[in-house]
């Protein structure tokens, strides 16, 4: 379920339904949101709106924000970048680690003089 918390999505059948109550049947919003258990006859107003303006179709369109469709020039740049990000960041790490092996030791070497 997407939207805010409680948020209903009735099936396309009930809103079809809704819709031929008001337009054939004349019956008002109220009553057709009572007989078929929508919570605001509000709702029923706008899918009477929208059927009018876009006819059947408007009831299958999809629910929610569309996605975002990348073209493969941007996708292949976008990784070609990371590629990029990713080399670099791996030659500074590895001259870290080479330059904390080189902590601490001596150039010359001690024998034990005990």
């Amino acid at each position: 379920m997407s939207g805010q918390k409680g948020m209903l999505h009735y099936k396309v059948e009930i809103k079809q339904e809704a819709v031929r109550l008001v337009l054939e049947e004349h019956l008002t919003y109220a009553v057709v949101a009572a007989r078929l258990e929508i919570r605001k006859a509000e709702r029923i107003k706008i899918w009477v709106q929208m059927y009018r303006r876009e006819g059947e179709l408007s009831f299958h369109k999809p629910i929610g924000r569309p996605l975002k469709a990348e073209s493969e020039e941007r996708e292949v740049a976008r990784l070609r970048m990371e590629n990029a990000l990713l080399k670099k960041f791996h030659t500074e790490l590895r001259e870290v680690q080479l330059a904390q092996r080189n902590i601490g030791r001596s150039t010359t070497t001690r024998k034990n003089t005990k």
